[in-house]
């Protein structure tokens, strides 16, 4: 057999591979693929929409008129760069309009763009350009850690208009529209038990809601900027970051009724234990509120349902889980009847939608069935009965990564692919959902745009098929999708091999793995790009780099993700090894005593796993702003996966309680002003390091976040893996072109 063929190993990591390695990103370009990119932007109440077209000569912005199965030029493109150099003093050439924000009106003849830090108005049939002010800079946004108060919202008028409802001294007021009148609404509100100022009225006027919030005390990381650009002293910043285990605050909904002043205060007794409530949502009759509540561990998710009559609370639908409930994923739609609510659930083990009862809370019928992943619903038509939604895994007989959109009854009955070719497919629907654009690609086949009819699926016009022939002339080969069975021998798992482009299948390469994985998604590449930054040049090197999904990943199963539960440092690490091993006895020129891993953040943590868990077989690892323990990370992603309370599986899974284990060479490399992992994580598990003896290799990146390691980081990584899988010292530095 091949694999027992003894095969002589490749000798790489020279200067010239370097700086082969580093002109991949320049030859392998994504600007040598032509017809490709395609993003639709559909005029709103129309069939019509406008994308731009990559071209021979360049950028062309396309109208296609659906309905009619043509496409012409959206404007003159030679009148417009006239126009746009004449009154910006700045050559433009026709075929390099770079605009951005562009908005039409229906008839797609007036634009409005933002150019050159100004707004722009221009009219397609008159070939008039007018300057309508200059770009601001956008507001600051909240930082994704900061939790909102809710102390910012301004006075709400109710829909009739005869009333104005506020926050003052922490209570709800509410006062005529028409001057004077004020009334106080409630009057327990504190500083520390304060009314949100995000008020809700009832459709009717009669009632505003709000909720009343006990904050809870905020944790912060601190971070020294060391060498700031625009002073000599560093500087200290402060960032709000909630960990595993912190109290959270407490809300409970109130309702107000506006005539009468009475105060409708409900029993916590069904949303006690509060991770979050979010989503207040007035009926249509205003005789009552919705809203999602969160149990802290996440092994209990509600719907509830509050009355505007007497403020009781019952329970529209109840999701328990042993483990976890997976609330980012739940859907909910509540139909304009009154009766029915669609809610999507992974209790069968894959994610499906159902049809629930209002009145009951008991489910109608499991709308979606069988064993494949809803992954999202673009609409719902409620007059004709029917769901437009995308899944993956519903075809045996392809990669069950690869998503597909679909339209279904209500009753479960007439589901219709509407995207049947085999790929990857991304779709944009029209405002009326009478069409949609259909791009599909593989990582080995171009990406290919059409429009098609929503309806049947049918192709109405072909849109673009992507022309990789320069990429080729460049010598660009396309990676290999590989599948083998994981750690169980029976479940097929999915993975990508990237090969040197001088692959000799006659010699022995070194395998480097790149990983990022875990639940929340997956993470395997599944349309096709002409370079990947982590992978494409890292083989040029000498290497074949591999990346796969296995168990603790998203998007196969409820089962096939739980492997993660108190269990991340798995990593799905025991699926990697087994498909690692296959693909050697397939390909012999990969060598399985030479293997290294690399991953940043949560492939961060996993890397160094790898070689604490797994040195027998990995021999290597460069982990970059790793969570190195997950005591010290943000408290959502932890908690969903890591449980609640905070336990000894978290010391379990703990790089830093294991870092005594460490036998092979790593290095580790933090950015010191990382806003997403805390920067702290990497120093501690560094320090456990130093207190067991162990050598390793620490880079501290100056004013950087959360990062792979930049280039300085990416050509320490080259080093790394050069030096201990090959066995060759790496070129110095000043030897290498382009860094």
């Amino acid at each position: 057999m091949l694999a027992c063929t003894a095969l002589p190993s490749s000798a790489q990591g020279t200067a010239d591979d370097y700086n082969r390695a580093y002109s991949l990103r320049e030859k392998y370009s994504q600007s040598h693929v032509l017809y490709a990119d395609v993003e639709p932007h559909w005029i709103k109440d129309t069939d019509s929409f406008w994308y731009i077209r990559n071209t021979e000569r360049g950028r062309e912005y396309a109208l296609v008129d659906a309905r009619g199965a043509r496409r012409t030029d959206l404007f003159n493109h030679e009148q417009l760069a006239e126009r746009l150099s004449a009154m910006s003093g700045k050559k433009v050439e026709p075929y390099r309009i770079y605009i951005n924000k562009m908005r039409t009106d229906r008839t797609a003849e007036n634009l409005r763009f933002e150019f050159d830090g100004h707004r722009w108005a221009y009219n397609t049939k008159e070939n008039t350009l007018t300057k309508e002010g200059n770009v601001h800079a956008p507001a600051p946004q909240r930082h994704w850690m900061e939790v909102d108060d809710e102390k910012s919202g301004g006075p709400v008028t109710s829909p009739d208009g005869r009333y104005v409802a506020f926050v003052r001294d922490d209570n709800v007021w509410v006062r005529n529209s028409s001057g004077g009148g004020e009334r106080q609404l409630s009057i327990d509100g504190t500083q520390g038990n304060y009314y949100s100022t995000y008020i809700q009225w009832s459709p009717d006027s009669r009632h505003v809601m709000a909720c009343r919030i006990r904050p809870a005390a905020k944790r912060y990381v601190y971070y020294v900027e060391s060498s700031p650009a625009n002073q000599l002293q560093p500087v200290l910043h402060k960032q709000e970051y909630a960990k595993p285990g912190d109290e959270l605050r407490f809300k409970v909904p109130c309702i107000f009724e506006v005539e009468t002043g009475r105060a409708l205060i409900p029993s916590t007794e069904l949303f006690a234990n509060q991770y979050d409530l979010h989503s207040m949502r007035w009926n249509a009759d205003s005789k009552g509120l919705t809203f999602e509540y969160n149990e802290r561990g996440h092994k209990v998710y509600r719907l509830l349902e509050m009355s505007a009559t007497d403020g009781s609370v019952r329970t529209l639908i109840e999701e328990k889980e042993e483990k976890y409930v997976n609330y980012p994923r739940i859907f909910r739609h509540l139909l304009a009847d009154g009766r029915r609510i669609i809610w999507s659930s992974e209790r069968d083990n894959y994610n499906h939608l159902y049809m629930y009862d209002r009145a009951t809370g008991k489910p109608i019928q499991q709308i979606t069935k069988g064993r494949w992943y809803v992954r999202g619903v673009q609409h719902v038509d409620e007059q004709n009965g029917v769901i437009y939604f995308s899944a993956n895994g519903v075809n045996n007989d392809e990669d069950p990564y690869f998503i597909h959109y679909y339209r279904i009854n209500f009753d479960g009955s007439g589901m219709k692919e509407l995207t049947p070719e085999k790929g990857m497919h991304r779709c944009w629907y029209s405002s009326d959902h009478k069409y949609m654009v259909d791009v599909y690609s593989t990582p080995q086949q171009a990406p290919v745009a059409l429009v098609r009819s929503a309806d049947t699926g049918k192709t109405v016009m072909p849109l673009e098929k992507a022309d990789i022939s320069a990429l080729l002339a460049n010598g660009w080969t396309a990676p290999e999708t590989f599948k083998a069975k994981g750690r169980d021998g029976k479940t097929d798992i999915w993975g990508i091999i990237y090969r040197p482009s001088d692959f000799d299948p006659q010699k022995k390469y070194p395998v480097v793995e790149y990983i990022y994985s875990g639940p929340g998604d997956q993470y395997v590449p599944k349309t096709f790009a002409s370079y990947n930054w982590w992978m494409t040049s890292l083989a040029e090197l000498g290497f074949i780099v591999v990346q796969v999904d296995g168990m603790t990943t998203s998007f196969r199963s409820k089962e096939f993700e739980e492997v993660c539960y108190k269990n991340l440092k798995d990593a799905g690490l025991p699926d990697h090894m087994a498909w690692i091993k296959a693909a050697a006895e397939c390909y012999p020129s990969m060598d399985t005593t030479r293997v290294g891993i690399f991953g940043s953040s949560a492939g961060g943590q996993e890397a160094m796993a790898a070689v604490l868990f797994h040195p027998e077989f990995y021999k290597a690892a460069y982990s970059a702003c790793g969570c190195h323990d997950n005591r010290m990370d943000k408290i959502w992603w932890n908690e969903l996966w890591m449980g609640y309370p905070v336990d000894e599986a978290y010391s379990r899974n703990s790089n830093v309680d294991n870092a005594h284990l460490l036998t092979r060479p790593l290095m580790l490399v933090v950015g010191e002003m990382d806003d997403n992992v805390d920067p702290a994580s990497t120093m501690q598990v560094a320090d456990a390091l130093i207190k067991a003896g162990k050598d390793f290799e620490l880079v501290v990146l100056p004013g950087v976040r959360h990062t792979m390691g930049e280039n300085f980081g990416e050509h320490k990584r080259y080093d790394f893996f050069v030096r201990h899988l090959m066995g060759v010292e790496p070129p110095s530095w000043d030897k290498i072109g382009k860094k």
